[in-house]
């Protein structure tokens, strides 16, 4: 079996959606798609936060997408384009660590 490297591979990508049916929407095709091996959809929530000199609150749901490194850029632009909103969360946290099996989960259930 191959070795990863979990720091250079395993990335957690987070972004907010403003309702269930976009976030469920945005989801499944992450991984229909083999971009995502997992995404993890937050219940709602609320938001506070400053845009264009105001502070505002909404709800929000709340995505958790479990893919490899070599991904991002194609999950980056995939949000982009199908995100409802004019500036998108995307934020990418790399995995430090992780149990080994379910990093090569992630791997085996995604392609680049």
């Amino acid at each position: 079996m191959q070795t990863i490297s979990m720091p250079d591979r395993v990335v957690l990508i987070l972004t907010t959606l403003p309702n269930e049916e976009a976030a469920e929407r945005l989801a499944h095709t992450l991984v229909e798609q083999k971009l995502a091996a997992c995404v993890n959809i937050h219940g709602q929530m609320t938001s506070v936060y400053s845009w264009k000199g105001k502070i505002e609150r909404g709800t929000e749901h709340q995505l958790v997408i479990k893919t490899t490194a070599p991904l991002y850029p194609a999950i980056e632009r995939f949000i982009q384009q199908e995100h409802p909103y004019e500036l998108p969360e995307i934020l990418a946290v790399q995995v430090s660590d992780g149990l080994p099996g379910y990093i090569e989960w992630v791997d085996s259930c995604t392609k680049e």
